[in-house]
């Protein structure tokens, strides 16, 4: 007899609340981190000038459905009229997708704009114009990752230089402006590896490195990727994913591992005196994470799946007509 299994797509999180803010400017001690501090009355706000913005930071790269504004409670409530909602991975303002445009918002009122899952790790809400003021008394996003794994886990290396500590690599900062601040790092040596622990074992899709971008690009090159169960030799002789023969500095490569199993992920550089530095690495199950986003590009956002048997297929890709695709489940 299989084995029940349940699998449950989590409604969205509020993934707002004292989040990293900035806004383009500062009137008096109005402080951006009061449009998220869950208290209505204290709210962030500009000076008068071109094109005012305000960002949040998420850290994680999030599928966003959701971001609900609170506008000002004074005589003042149509300066949020025109303003514009963006979501996704770059910190440059316009660079990111338009998640929805608000004509207005009644005074002390809360209004919810759909962003049907768009992905991004900053939320920006800016007016376009001249000498135009943005306030804002609350912003609440609701989302949920896109399915990085290793945000969750636990890292360890075999070395540290300094302050470069193996949990950096798994931060959701890709460090590569503040490499100190940023980057993982080992000291130069035989072998050095760092070992990312999942605490469960699971089907990976994908495992995406960040490399540093300064002088020590090449130290990357011929990394390998491995993946498994054991801890025998610190688990470095689990089956390899991936060899790396190089990645451009600042760059992020993404290597397949083709849905192969294991609670641990290493990279691990073999030679003597080599330095093992990791801006970031993420790790992708297989599956679910590709499901969710198929759910949330066709506008189903709020899901839960559930099964009580083992699926012996969980995804199936198929082509449909007018070269659409189509996810289909099946459970026997």
């Amino acid at each position: 007899m299989k084995r029940p299994r349940s699998l449950k797509l989590d409604f969205p999180e509020i993934i707002a609340s004292w989040r990293k803010t900035s806004q383009s400017s500062q009137y008096g001690t109005f402080i951006p981190e009061f449009a998220v501090n869950g208290d209505r009355d204290k709210c962030s706000h500009t000076n008068p000038q071109m094109d005012p913005w305000w960002k949040l930071e998420l850290q994680h790269e999030y599928l966003v459905n959701t971001v609900a504004i609170t506008n000002v409670d004074n005589i003042y409530y149509d300066r949020i009229n025109g303003a514009v909602i963006r979501v996704g991975n770059l910190p440059d303002l316009y660079s990111n997708a338009i998640c929805a445009e608000i004509p207005t918002i009644p005074a002390t009122q809360t209004a919810n704009f759909s962003c049907s899952g768009m992905k991004g790790r900053y939320v920006f809400v800016h007016i376009p114009g001249d000498g135009r003021i943005l306030v804002l008394c609350e912003v609440q996003v609701y989302g949920y990752l896109t399915g990085n794994l290793a945000s969750n886990g636990t890292a360890t290396q075999s070395s540290t230089s300094g302050d470069w500590f193996a949990e950096k690599a798994i931060d959701g900062n890709r460090g590569l402006q503040r490499l100190r601040t940023g980057c993982s790092s080992t000291l130069s040596e035989a072998n050095p590896w760092w070992r990312l622990d999942l605490s469960h074992v699971y089907r990976l899709s994908q495992v995406v490195v960040t490399n540093r971008n300064d002088c020590c690009v090449d130290q990357m090159n011929g990394a390998e990727i491995r993946i498994g169960n054991s801890l025998e030799n610190n688990g470095n002789g689990n089956p390899i994913c991936a060899v790396i023969p190089a990645i451009p500095g600042g760059d992020s490569y993404s290597y397949s591992c083709n849905g192969m199993e294991g609670r641990y992920v290493n990279l691990i550089i073999p030679g003597s005196m080599k330095t093992l530095t990791l801006c970031e690495v993420e790790v992708f199950e297989e599956g679910i994470s590709e499901l969710r986003s198929a759910l949330a590009d066709k506008g189903f956002a709020n899901v839960t799946l559930s099964w009580s048997q083992t699926p012996e297929q969980v995804i199936q890709k198929v082509n449909a007509p007018e070269s659409k695709s189509v996810f289909t489940t099946s459970v026997q």
